[in-house]
């Protein structure tokens, strides 16, 4: 059996009907301050880590480009500040960093940073999943099919969807049959064993899962979980808030949460689609030692949440061709192990980590403690919602980390950021 699968088939049992998934794991492929989807065009107000696919440069060619044909080409690029749901993103990309080669998509939540005592932040490191292999960072994704494997519709060229609202600061949705009530939680590890105890309880309901970042130290580390809606309209591959054409079940065990779930699409959004689930892992385990005296917990999510209610996540669909729609078909298995799914094509971790995309905002955003969370983003600790920081500084601009010539640097306009020396640990 499949080391994974005990646990998935426990689940299941609880839950007594059939489901089929896929797991499979994405390595990082960069952090910056990038969403295309709720800020297009401009640098986002916080910073997500994002996985998936992507357009590399080829080096020596950006010197050759003129100014025109440089943006031109960057605005091409399979993940960008823009992305028009024309783009063909996966012909775009030539390389992906998840473990389907055909998976071109993109997917980003926000960022989980560590407050030092003395005020600074550092961002938390993320570390692989259970049974995911040794890719560097990254999420865990899955496509859950609906129970008794009633047939599903896999996402369409240009859909996209995004779960969860960053500007949250207390718990908005409390009917606990209502899938936005078990949306987006978190898993505090008691210990780093996949079969430990805090690891084998319904996400969500479970007693070491809270939608709040956890209040008390967690020895093994925090799983973030964040669940899409199941139901789409059928006809609108977006919206203007980028939720309305999707939805969740209807009537959620409020015992079981969205893992696996049974539920009913509400007549408004029909369609069964695959459910799309992160699980990303945040290597908590370093900071415990400094936990405050005060006994207030220090993780904050990049947007200036200390309290883990405006936890979200962004998904752009990007498979080749029928890939997703073949592999909902034809890989019905609860283990959702890779190697089982033949319908598609299998990379390496290492081909995975070459996979990658150098952040194009000129500012620190890891590997060293930061004066401030990066953008302009103040702890906002709610019950009401946050809100922008009006006239806010931050740079703005981005630039492309090849060498340019002088010409494409004018243009660019950057600015440098400034940060202060890290304290040790």
């Amino acid at each position: 059996m499949v080391p994974w699968r005990s646990l998935a088939t426990s689940v299941l049992i609880a839950s007594r009907s059939a489901h089929a998934l896929l797991r499979f794991p994405c390595s990082q492929l960069v952090t910056q301050r990038f969403d295309p989807l709720v800020t297009p065009g401009q640098v986002s107000p916080h910073v997500h880590q994002i996985i998936g696919g992507v357009r590399d440069f080829i080096p020596g060619l950006l010197p050759c480009l003129t100014v025109v044909t440089f943006f031109s080409f960057a605005h091409q690029n399979a993940f960008n500040l823009t992305m028009d749901p024309d783009l063909d993103l996966p012909n775009l990309a030539t390389c992906t960093t998840c473990r389907f080669k055909e998976d071109k998509s993109n997917y980003w939540t926000a960022v989980m940073y560590f407050k030092h005592p003395n005020g600074t932040y550092i961002r938390v490191p993320q570390i692989p999943n259970h049974f995911t292999g040794e890719s560097k960072g990254g999420m865990t994704v899955y496509y859950i099919q609906p129970p008794e494997l009633t047939p599903v519709t896999a996402f369409r060229k240009g859909f996209r969807m995004i779960t969860g609202d960053a500007m949250y600061r207390t718990p908005v949705h409390t009917d606990e049959k209502s899938g936005e009530r078990w949306a987006t939680s978190f898993r505090c590890w008691e210990s780093t064993g996949p079969f430990d105890y805090s690891n084998s309880h319904a996400i969500g309901p479970g007693p070491f899962d809270s939608v709040n970042l956890p209040n008390r130290p967690c020895l093994g580390g925090i799983r973030s979980n964040t669940f899409f809606p199941s139901c789409w309209d059928g006809v609108n591959l977006d919206s203007p808030d980028h939720k309305s054409h999707v939805a969740f079940y209807k009537e959620v065990n409020p015992r079981m949460g969205l893992f696996l779930a049974s539920g009913i699409c509400p007549d408004s959004h029909p369609v069964r689609i695959p459910s799309v689930f992160y699980e990303t892992v945040w290597d908590t385990k370093p900071f415990n030692s400094m936990w405050p005296e005060a006994g207030s917990q220090p993780f904050v999510l990049s947007m200036g949440d200390p309290t883990g209610f405006g936890h979200h996540g962004d998904y752009l669909f990007g498979w080749e061709g029928d890939s997703l729609q073949r592999a909902m078909d034809k890989c019905t298995g609860i283990d959702g192990w890779p190697p089982n799914c033949t319908e598609l094509t299998l990379q390496t971790d290492e081909e995975m980590d070459s996979c990658t995309l150098s952040p194009r905002v000129n500012e620190k955003v890891e590997g060293e403690y930061l004066p401030n969370l990066p953008g302009c983003n103040p702890l906002q600790e709610g019950p009401l919602s946050a809100t922008l920081v009006p006239d806010c500084t931050a740079v703005s601009t981005t630039f492309s980390p090849a060498a340019a010539t002088p010409a494409v640097e004018a243009a660019i306009d950057v600015k440098p950021a400034a940060v202060t020396p890290a304290p040790a640990l």
